[in-house]
Order: C-alpha cells, then sequence, then structure tokens
C-alpha cells in the first residue's frame, strides 16, 4: 500500500508517495539533496532555489556517473581492486587512510571545479 509522506529539502516540505517500507530510504536520498544543496549555497551564495536545486543535481548525477564507470571498470577488469579501496584496506589503517585522504581531495577539486562552471553558466 502506498502513502504520501513530507521531505524537506532546502528548507522546503516535498509531499511523495511511496510504498510502505521506503520512507526511510526517501528521507536518507532528500537528506543528501538537502547536503548537497547547502555545501553548493556555502560555495556560490545564493543563486535562486531553482538553479540551486538544478546545480545540485547535476553534482550529485556527476558522482553517480563517476561510480557507474567505476563498477564497469572493475567488472570489465580496467580498474584494479587497488584503485577501488580494497587493496588500500588490506594493506592496513594507514594506507585506507591515505587512499581516503586522496579519494577526498580528488572529489573536492573536482566539485570545486563543477561549481566554478555552472557559477559562470
Amino acid at each position: 500500500m502506498s502513502q504520501i509522506i513530507s521531505l524537506m529539502v532546502h528548507g522546503r516540505s516535498y509531499q511523495v508517495t511511496c510504498d510502505d517500507g521506503q520512507e526511510s530510504h526517501l528521507t536518507k536520498l532528500a537528506q543528501h539533496i538537502d547536503r548537497k544543496m547547502a555545501e553548493l549555497e556555502s560555495s556560490v551564495g545564493q543563486v535562486g532555489e531553482q538553479r540551486l536545486l538544478f546545480m545540485s543535481c547535476l553534482l550529485i548525477a556527476d558522482e553517480l556517473f563517476d561510480a557507474q564507470r567505476q563498477v564497469d571498470g572493475l567488472k570489465a577488469g580496467r580498474i584494479s581492486p587497488q584503485t577501488s579501496g580494497s587493496a588500500a584496506a588490506a594493506a592496513g589503517p594507514a594506507a585506507s587512510g591515505e587512499q581516503a585522504t586522496r579519494a577526498l581531495e580528488a572529489c573536492a577539486q573536482r566539485i570545486e571545479a563543477i561549481a566554478a562552471r555552472l557559477q559562470g553558466a
């Protein structure tokens, strides 16, 4: 049986219909979008809610596409498990921490580059 739930994004309430048991998942998705909007707003300022939402969606889509490319690369054997972090985890916490730091720095640089391109659009 479906039900209507309220999700908050950027201070606005959105009513959506979902199947039983999906409430928590949809709430987490809305929270992710809300965080992206807040991060983006702090870096580019208030550019209007609609544009901010669109820019946030672009960032999330970019993350999704990158993750899908990595999964496809792993499946095809083009990316070693080392790149995905499992070898670093096997090497110990220090290697895993260094890998995570590099990955976070790369993500931050990509987000900044995307935000700069969007701000100029």
